[in-house]
């Protein structure tokens, strides 16, 4: 038997819409299991990107920690692919980018309607953020762009399937969309 592929996910700054609508393949992700073993993903409990053939990173950048993980797939799988708009190029998220720092933190702990007890976290397990919220490939090269807020189940299953078969990725106009 030949030895599966390996994939990786995680989930940067984003909503997590973008796994919700890998695991929208439904059906046909029992097809995928058959030829695919996930290393890190919403479906194990693996904490760190082992070597891997094929990562996929939803959400842009906004600390300290979404570089490290990002830094870390990029060093463990071969092919590394910035899926949705945040990973892209930073999405909602990136909106903060408009604003200083300081006072995206200042309105949200200390100024905001409802706050109680105001003040700024400080807890040095906090990973440090960033001053913009950056896309994916200015941290990291990146192989392939997966489009979409989020991409459809049928664009993940396209593309996987293309990589799996040793095809690049090209997306039929009838997946590319925004509806």
């Amino acid at each position: 038997m030949a030895a599966k592929i390996k994939i990786a996910t995680t989930s940067l700054a984003g909503c997590f819409g973008c796994h919700m609508s890998f695991l929208d393949i439904d059906e046909r992700l029992l097809k995928l299991a058959d030829i695919v073993e996930f290393d890190r993903s919403p479906l194990t409990d693996i904490e760190h990107c082992g070597p891997c053939d094929i990562g996929l990173i939803e959400g842009g950048v906004c600390n300290s920690e979404n570089v490290h993980v990002l830094r870390e797939f990029r060093a463990n799988c071969k092919i590394l692919i910035a899926v949705g708009a945040c990973a892209i190029n930073g999405g909602l998220p990136a909106l903060r980018n408009f604003f200083k720092l300081e006072d995206c933190l200042l309105e949200a702990y200390q100024d905001g309607i409802g706050v109680d007890n105001p003040q700024i976290p400080s807890d040095p397990e906090l990973p440090l953020l960033l001053d913009k919220v950056r896309p994916v490939h200015e941290i990291v090269k990146i192989d392939y762009f997966m489009p979409g807020c989020p991409p459809s189940a049928d664009v993940f299953w396209h593309y996987l399937n293309a990589l799996i078969e040793g095809r690049d990725p090209t997306l039929p106009y009838e997946l590319v969309h925004y509806d």
